[in-house]
C-alpha cells in the first residue's frame, strides 16, 4: 500500500466515524425534543382538567358570593383566554399564572361566607383542585428538566454544530408567578 491510499483510507474512516458520532448527536438531539414535548404534553393535560373544573367552582361559589360578578367574570374570561392561547406557551403561561391568582382570590373570598366552607361540592372541588395544582406543578417540573437538558444539548459543543445544522433551537421553561409566591412573610416577636 502506498503512502496516498493509507492517507486517503484514514479519511475515508475518520469521515465515516464523524458521520457516525453526528447521527449519534442528531438522535439524542430528537428524543431530547420529543422529550420536551412530551413535558408539555403533560402540563397541558393538567391545566385542561383544572379548566374544566373552573365552571363547576364558579357555579357553585356564585350561589353564595353573587356579589362577587367582577371576579367571576375575570375567571370566566381568563379560562377562555388560556384556551385560546394553547399554542403559545410563553402566553399561556402567563394567562394561566394571572387564572392562579383569580382562582386564589376565589378561595379567600370563600372564607367570609361559613355556608360556603360547609357545602360538600365547594370542599370537592376545593379538593380536586388543589390536587391539580400539585400534579401541574410536577409536570411543570418534568418539563423545565427536559428543556433543561435539551437547552444543555443544544448549546453544548459539538452538539450545537448538529443542532444548528438541523434546527434544533433553545426551548423557554414553564414558569408561572403566583401573587401568593412573591409575598414576603412578616415576622414579628412581642
Amino acid at each position: 500500500m502506498s503512502s496516498v491510499e493509507l492517507i486517503l483510507g484514514g479519511l475515508v474512516v475518520l469521515v465515516v466515524v464523524a458521520f457516525v458520532y453526528g447521527v449519534g448527536i442528531y438522535n439524542r438531539l430528537v428524543l431530547k425534543r420529543q422529550s420536551a414535548k412530551e413535558g408539555w404534553s403533560g402540563i397541558d393535560v393538567q391545566l385542561k382538567r383544572r379548566s374544566n373544573l373552573i365552571p363547576n367552582l364558579v357555579e357553585t361559589v356564585k350561589g353564595y358570593a353573587d356579589h362577587e360578578k367582577k371576579l367571576f367574570a375575570e375567571v370566566t374570561e381568563l379560562r377562555a383566554k388560556t384556551a385560546a392561547a394553547e399554542e403559545n406557551p410563553a402566553r399561556r403561561q402567563e394567562l394561566e399564572g394571572q387564572l392562579s391568582n383569580a382562582l386564589m382570590r376565589i378561595f379567600a373570598v370563600s372564607e367570609d361566607y361559613p355556608e360556603l366552607q360547609a357545602d360538600k361540592t365547594f370542599r370537592e372541588l376545593q379538593v380536586s383542585l388543589g390536587e391539580l395544582e400539585n400534579q401541574i406543578q410536577m409536570a411543570r417540573r418534568y418539563y423545565n428538566g427536559t428543556v433543561r437538558d435539551l437547552n444543555v444539548a443544544v448549546k453544548s459543543f459539538p452538539s450545537n454544530i448538529v443542532a444548528g445544522m438541523f434546527g434544533f433551537a433553545e426551548q423557554e421553561y414553564y414558569e408561572v408567578e403566583h401573587a401568593i409566591d412573591r409575598q414576603v412573610t412578616e415576622v414579628k416577636f412581642s
